[in-house]
């Protein structure tokens, strides 16, 4: 009997620990992507409701730093460096934090995306760009705080941020034209030496046609003769030329890598071009 009970109260206390409670959270997070140009965009925040409450200049104070949402950071991500009122914003994930006011919102890029809220010691050294904006009336209630990404265009797109009967937008521009300029520059240009040397490791390591393996790797190398070729496409290179039947010649590149590997210190490869070597050498 004591041996149930005990048995009993282990099962009560293991399902205790397991068991969670689930109920909906007091502001919701949210998270989407959006494209703008050829820029790929990511926004996460947190939503509070008004729930009845008098938000800008009351549940949000007019004049003190806000978290632009609720819980922990609110947090935008751009895939390319942009442009925010004439400021260069590189790539990568911020924090938004917005000190709004009565004709005026300032809005912070912060590059500390780890805060639960404000930061508690802030610091200027992390700001990446500061905007002004000039907030506008609704003529309709935004019950849940809402930031989106609206009038998109090939080369801009407004962050706006609203809520209860209040809305300010900050303009960015996205480099579509460049990176697209550069992409047709790329294509036009034909395959890189990278391209061709993806081809060759690609034909070699499914047990493909050899021969195009080879024609590949002799492109890729050709390619980045003037400048050095890297160690690591001669290595690929001797492997397709042993698998090929070309012992003599596999030996013959596998010591140019092996020489450029001992140039850079590199041990991995270094190891392996010499046992290559010894292997191959074997008659």
């Amino acid at each position: 009997m004591k041996k149930i009970v005990l048995a009993a109260l282990f099962f009560v206390a293991s399902f205790t620990l397991s068991a969670q409670v689930k109920t909906p959270a007091a502001s919701p997070r949210a998270n989407f992507e959006q494209i703008v140009g050829l820029t790929d965009i990511e926004i996460d925040y947190g939503r509070p409701s008004a729930k009845g409450r008098a938000v800008f200049g009351d549940l949000v104070p007019f004049g003190k730093m806000w978290r632009t949402g609720a819980n922990q950071n609110s947090m935008i991500t751009f895939g390319d460096d942009v442009t925010v009122d004439g400021k260069t914003l590189k790539k990568g994930k911020y924090a938004l934090f917005v000190t709004p006011k009565a004709d005026n919102w300032e809005v912070v890029f912060y590059t500390d995306t780890e805060n639960w809220g404000t930061p508690e010691k802030f610091d200027e050294a992390k700001v990446a760009a500061r905007v002004n904006v000039k907030p506008e009336t609704l003529n309709r209630h935004v019950e849940t705080f809402t930031i989106s990404l609206n009038n998109v265009d090939n080369d801009f797109a407004h962050l706006e941020f609203s809520w209860e009967k209040t809305v300010a937008a900050v303009k960015f521009e996205v480099p579509t034209k460049k990176t697209a300029m550069a992409n047709i520059d790329k294509v036009l240009a034909g395959p890189a030496a990278s391209d061709f040397f993806a081809s060759a490791q690609y034909y070699y390591q499914s047990n493909g046609d050899i021969n195009k393996a080879l024609e590949y790797v002799n492109k890729a190398t050709e390619m980045t003769a003037a400048k050095g070729t890297p160690f690591w496409y001669n290595r690929l290179k001797s492997q397709i030329q042993a698998k090929a039947g070309d012992k003599k010649g596999a030996i013959e590149t596998a010591k140019v890598s092996l020489e450029a590997a001992e140039k850079v210190g590199n041990a991995d490869y270094v190891k392996m071009n010499k046992e290559s070597i010894a292997e191959w050498s074997k008659k």
